[in-house]
């Protein structure tokens, strides 16, 4: 059966790839140490799921609204009004996760042939999702701080330009741009009238003492911007598949219309569990508990990179990331198998040392490959051993 030209050009996801062959070797009885997860190893908080079992329990267990239900847009309206945004609950639409959502956003604002400006590294989902708007990934380089400047966005500019896609933190880096950056930017976006698509799904992931703020909060940006977030990263909720995008009355009202047609409400069940997520006050000390976990290895991942000889990283300030450069060894063989990019790297060290990797071709970056540490600490140790192991037999051979 022949395929759509548009679903032919769509490109599957290297993340869930690698994650997919790292699975299918540790049921073969094979020790892998995984790098690649996207998602906590925390399991989801006991009270979120007490109240996932009470709302089957209490009989809620039909169809919400197909925007979401309205407990649980109140919930997320008043989560914005601590950042100092109004959002009234009709302004707020719930799907069926954060990618559900910016799906939706690129189908409501995109036309065929309207540029989308795209940082990299850049998560591996925007370009297909633009592409599948019939809109144009336009790739924005960016310098050694992964961060997109004005005079990096101003280079990609033209006539097409509709869209900025803003990722803080971001994934794969953990970059974040900091109030003075995203002052300028909103400044830019505001001054060319160009729609800024603001995912901020690692926003409570961050290991610094200042939080950024939305750029949705800037002056003449609020009416700009669809801002994207969910409960999967703060909340280790990636299962339960509920993300909610806020945005102008009229794009939500459209993107709430699209999906009544597509997929109907959210889970109603994880919805109820969100409110709770999102009411309870037990939940803040659980993000805590994670993000205290998350910034320790973190910073024994830093400590143990910058002594390898053969490899370097970018420090992230938040999410659960870090790029690491291993471009050292690109050109190299090993045990016979030449190594000429991430792809190549990550493929190699996955079938030799058994350590999964995502490589950075994937997010526009081939120099370096992208290490999760949703993993436990045992794990970290372990994988950057192997690591480094293989760097150096790749490189001393």
């Amino acid at each position: 059966m022949k395929l759509s030209k548009k679903c032919a050009a769509v490109s599957p996801s290297m993340t869930l790839a690698i994650t997919s062959k790292a699975k299918a070797m540790k049921k073969q009885g094979i020790n892998v140490i995984s790098f690649s997860a996207g998602e906590p190893d925390f399991n989801t908080p006991q009270h979120i799921m007490d109240a996932g079992k009470k709302a089957m329990d209490d009989g809620y267990t039909k169809y919400t609204p197909a925007s979401g239900l309205l407990e649980l847009k109140k919930a997320i309206a008043d989560e914005f009004v601590k950042i100092d945004l109004q959002y009234e609950p009709s302004q707020i639409v719930v799907s069926n996760g954060a990618k559900h959502s910016l799906f939706n956003t690129m189908q409501a604002v995109l036309e065929a042939g309207d540029e989308v400006l795209i940082p990299q590294p850049y998560w591996v989902s925007y370009p297909e999702l633009v592409k599948l708007a019939d809109a144009v990934p336009v790739f924005v380089e960016t310098g050694d701080d992964f961060l997109a400047t004005v005079a990096d966005l101003k280079a990609k500019l033209t006539s097409k330009t509709k869209a900025l896609i803003l990722t803080n933190p971001s994934n794969p880096t953990g970059a974040i741009y900091n109030k003075e950056q995203l002052e300028d930017i909103a400044a830019f976006c505001v001054a060319n009238q160009i729609i800024v698509i603001s995912d901020e799904i690692y926003d409570k992931l961050v290991y610094e003492d200042v939080c950024p703020p939305s750029i949705a909060s800037f002056d003449g940006m609020k009416d700009l911007t669809i801002v994207i977030n969910g409960a999967s990263k703060a909340y280790a909720m990636t299962g339960w598949r509920i993300g909610w995008a806020a945005a102008p009355q009229n794009v939500a009202s459209a993107m709430g219309a699209l999906q009544s047609h597509a997929t109907s409400n959210p889970n109603t069940i994880a919805q109820w569990a969100t409110v709770a997520a999102l009411t309870d006050n037990r939940t803040m000390q659980c993000s805590k508990d994670m993000n205290k976990a998350f910034k320790q290895r973190r910073n024994y991942m830093m400590e143990t990179i910058s002594e390898m000889k053969y490899a370097d990283y970018v420090q992230p300030g938040g999410a659960f990331y870090m790029m690491v450069d291993v471009s050292a060894v690109f050109g190299k063989q090993y045990n016979g198998r030449q190594i000429q990019g991430s792809l190549d790297f990550s493929d190699v060290l996955l079938e030799e040392k058994y350590v999964a990797t995502v490589p950075g071709i994937a997010f526009g970056a081939d120099n370096y490959v992208r290490l999760s540490y949703a993993t436990s600490m045992d794990n970290i140790k372990e994988g950057l051993m192997r690591l480094d192991t293989f760097l150096k037999e790749a490189m001393e051979a």
